[in-house]
């Protein structure tokens, strides 16, 4: 079964989704854990330290993603380049697996 590549617009309100999410998680999370270790922040600071770490995710999350494309595209080039010499040996009259020497 094929499975169809997700839209422009389903991809974008996906990210939005979970930037939002990982935003207010970010926050109520801060507002439990902080006090803990002794740290008094307000609501305002906690925002804004959500911001920058929503920030670094952002990035983190679009290069990953862009590593994986290109690793993903290096590798299907290299399974054609092979696709493509098996069958130069093969219409030349050569064995498969065989190794010339």
């Amino acid at each position: 079964m094929t499975q169809m590549a997700q839209s422009r617009s389903a991809s974008l309100a996906e990210a939005m989704t979970n930037v939002v999410v990982g935003f207010l998680v970010a926050i109520a999370a801060q507002q439990l854990i902080f006090p803990v270790f002794g740290i008094a922040t307000t609501l305002a600071e906690d925002g804004a330290i959500a911001a920058v770490f929503t920030g670094a995710s952002l990035v983190r999350s679009y290069a990953i993603r862009r590593l994986f494309i290109q690793i993903e595209t290096c590798r299907a080039s290299y399974e054609e380049l092979r696709l493509q010499s098996l069958q130069r040996r093969l219409a030349a009259g050569g064995k498969p697996g065989g190794r010339r020497p």
